[in-house]
């Protein structure tokens, strides 16, 4: 694309008669502006958060500019595996499903172990995902042109290894960002494999991957502070707005561009400004470790353990 073509949302095409859910919608969030977005191009869209009020919260903020709006609910919280059972259980009823958006995470958290004795970032960022996209396989399939779309970030380039040991097991002392780094590098792994496998498997689905530079969303208040105002919490979550260079709307836009643009299988979307902190959304690329196929391989087999499920 030209500068005077680069992509922002007046490219979405009509959405009309497409099902799309997008994980991780609370207000003013990516999810939330990724979904906004959606429902004003006519696509029903489907939102999950961990509580029904916070979805109220968004369905609520939705309908307020986008008053025809079509809207479902679905509670899932990515950290518990039940719940994510009993998410793609609800989901079920929503008949073929066109997009599934992988936008839900935790960063930079406090060690914690999960009921599935699995460490909190990892599960929220990659576990839970896996379990839930492999759960809506089925109606992605059902479709005839499905797509998964991985929400990773700029902060995998400081992964120095692939998470690939055992994840109910703590190695050495927790590092809070470093873990965060793993996780969104997991993110790639698992787009670029489950792209391939889709491929070799001849199913009518694609994966995707974008990231949203660094956008002025409460993610980090969230994860250091577990609020996004209030004494500290307001002083981080400001100065996040201050040096941000993309709002949270437009973080959401390289989402959006991988969810809706014509685009083939493991594409990676991120902003076109310098060092793709902001800007518009273009093609990249990820770094060398995202695309070492081994680790894609390892790291699908482990997934499938911790989770159960086996894809085709």
């Amino acid at each position: 694309m030209s500068r005077a073509e680069r992509w922002d949302p007046t490219h979405v095409p009509d959405q009309t008669g497409r099902t799309i859910l997008v994980t991780g919608t609370t207000v003013g969030g990516l999810g939330h502006h990724t979904a906004l977005e959606l429902a004003r191009h006519g696509a029903r869209v489907v939102l999950t958060g961990r509580s029904p009020e916070r979805i109220t919260e968004t369905e609520q903020a939705i309908l307020a500019e986008v008053p025809a709006a079509a809207l479902e609910k679905v509670e899932l919280d990515l950290a518990d595996l039940s719940s994510v059972r009993r998410a793609a259980a609800a989901a079920a009823d929503l008949g073929p499903l066109d997009v599934l958006v992988n936008n839900a995470g935790v960063m930079g958290t406090p060690y914690h172990r999960t009921g599935d004795g699995l460490e909190l970032q990892m599960a929220t960022n990659h576990f839970g995902p896996f379990l839930l996209t492999g759960l809506l396989l089925p109606q992605l399939v059902a479709s005839g042109h499905g797509r998964v779309v991985s929400v990773s970030s700029q902060m995998h380039r400081i992964a120095r290894s692939a998470p690939l040991e055992d994840p109910r097991a703590q190695r050495g002392r927790y590092q809070r960002w470093p873990t965060y780094g793993r996780s969104k590098l997991a993110n790639l792994l698992f787009a670029y494999e489950l792209d391939r496998r889709l491929r070799r498997a001849d199913l009518p689905v694609h994966a995707l991957a974008a990231h949203p530079g660094f956008a002025s969303t409460h993610l980090a208040a969230n994860g250091q502070y577990g609020r996004s105002s209030g004494g500290i919490a307001s002083i981080l979550d400001g100065a996040i707005k201050l040096v941000s260079p993309n709002t949270a709307e437009q973080g959401a836009w390289p989402t959006l561009m991988a969810a809706t643009a014509d685009l083939p299988g493991a594409t990676y979307v991120g902003p076109d400004g310098m060092l793709e902190w902001g800007g518009r959304p273009r093609v990249t690329t990820s770094n060398k470790l995202s695309n070492d196929e081994d680790a894609q391989r390892r790291l699908w087999e482990i997934s499938e353990q911790v989770t159960g499920i086996d894809y085709p």
